[in-house]
């Protein structure tokens, strides 16, 4: 499959939520990292069909999705940031009503709520009033219909909020495993969500992707510019006017470990360090900590 997104554009009176936005999407794990604002939720929403773009358009496999129509749907998931449901909707009831929405029986979605249900680890909730939920197990119940006619095309919005670490880590397990042969997208700001298991990534800046790839060939960007060394902490303040400081660790004897973003070591005892995917995306948005760029 391929989800052809083409020059797509979305404005409001007077601003560009997204502009130009073209990317081809094949089967297996996309990353779609940028800051909150970056036009993430925007281009999610146009994917799923829930707002129409300005210009451009959405294919899949070189046929317009509002062609297909239903026959779209019926392989499309998708979680929004946040999702609607009636204040006594049960568990139960809720994934019963996507299910039908989604044109299943009723003995096969009772067959896959339950499947769904031990995944996620909500069994013991299944007849519980989703709004007396925590704020994990609601994330979870989302999860859960956006699976509910086992998708092909899967749209998550920043699917682990709310999420303790290890429910984090088993449901990036589960999508390894689910996505091999389908298209996820996944939006969020939290690098770790998909730095070891997506297949490619895109990056979006205000409005449009500025750069697309494998996490290896992205990290290409930033070879040899990222470094690990030790100051003093009075030199921190300094030494923040000069670089991109992407992680700091008190020591004993007022010694601070940094690691920071550079072209250029700031002393004779940096080491270069193996870059990651979060140094990336700290170098293109240096504002969320606090860099000058």
């Amino acid at each position: 499959m391929e989800l052809n997104i083409k020059e797509v554009t979305k404005s409001y009176k007077d601003k560009n939520a997204l502009e130009n936005v073209s990317i081809k999407i094949t089967d297996g794990i996309w990353g779609l990292l940028g800051e909150n604002g970056a036009g993430k939720t925007t281009l999610m929403q146009i994917i799923a069909g829930l707002i129409k773009p300005t210009f451009g358009s959405i294919e899949l496999d070189n046929t317009n999705i509002n062609t297909l129509k239903e026959s779209y749907y019926s392989i499309f998931g998708y979680l929004p940031q946040h999702f609607g449901f009636y204040p006594e909707f049960t568990v139960n009831d809720y994934l019963e009503y996507v299910a039908i929405l989604k044109g299943l029986s009723m003995k096969s979605a009772k067959t896959k709520i339950d499947e769904l249900l031990e995944k996620l680890s909500l069994k013991d909730v299944k007849f519980k009033k989703i709004i007396k939920l925590s704020g994990g197990m609601k994330r979870r119940v989302g999860i859960a219909q956006s699976l509910i006619n086992d998708p092909k095309i899967l749209i998550l919005d920043e699917p682990t909020t709310g999420l303790d670490p290890g429910e984090r880590i088993r449901f990036r397990n589960f999508l390894s495993e689910y996505g091999k042969d389908k298209i996820i997208l996944i939006s969020t700001h939290i690098v770790s969500d998909i730095e070891y298991i997506s297949t490619q990534n895109a990056i979006i800046k205000q409005g449009k992707i500025i750069v697309t790839g494998t996490t290896e060939e992205l990290l290409k960007n930033i070879k040899n510019k990222v470094w690990n060394t030790h100051i003093n902490y009075s030199e921190v303040n300094e030494d923040m006017r000069k670089i991109l400081i992407l992680n700091m660790h008190n020591e004993e004897d007022n010694k601070v470990s940094i690691r920071y973003f550079s072209d250029n070591p700031i002393n004779d005892d940096s080491i270069q360090a193996t870059p990651r995917l979060e140094d990336l995306y700290m170098s293109i948005f240096p504002k969320e900590v606090g860099g000058i760029k």
